[in-house]
């Protein structure tokens, strides 16, 4: 398998997402959505593993997908285009979409990815799923967050 597992993609996206918000709710949101584009795809073990793989880091795994979403509901924060009061829902969506694109950064370092269009993937291959350099590789990026976070505390 060639996708980064899900703990170190939660794990990474959510102190990503800590370091720069310093909100617990907003990493939680963005921890739900740093396993979306895997999750919408479904298991690799519920069918035929061959089918799944050629669906694999498909249109879920798009950036301009999430970018759109972001897009749309910001402006729908902004402009109020309903009664309802929507703030908190739009800035769920944002954060769901934020993890996304941070899992979609991730899987870019261990394999390809979409980038303009669905069907041409760029990415560098890294490490393999599942080694030590997997784990090593997320420990280095959590302590360059807390490092950078520590450093520019003063910012916040």
């Amino acid at each position: 398998m060639f996708f980064m597992k899900w703990v170190n993609h939660q794990v990474l996206t959510g102190v990503i997402v800590y370091a720069a918000t310093d909100d617990m709710l907003l990493t939680i949101y963005s921890m739900a959505g740093a396993i979306f584009p895997d999750k919408v795809e479904g298991s690799p073990r519920a069918g035929n593993y061959w089918s799944w793989r050629s669906r694999h880091r498909g249109w879920s795994h798009w950036p301009m997908l999430y970018l759109g979403l972001i897009f749309f509901l910001s402006r729908l924060e902004e402009g109020q285009l309903t009664a309802l009061p929507t703030a908190d829902l739009t800035t769920i969506g944002i954060y769901i979409c934020i993890g996304a694109l941070l899992h979609i950064a991730e899987d870019a370092v261990c394999g390809k990815v979409p980038l303009l269009t669905p069907y041409h993937k760029v990415g560098i291959r890294l490490f393999k799923v599942g080694s030590v350099s997997e784990y090593l590789f997320t420990i280095a990026a959590v302590l360059l967050c807390y490092g950078l976070r520590t450093h520019f505390s003063f910012l916040s």
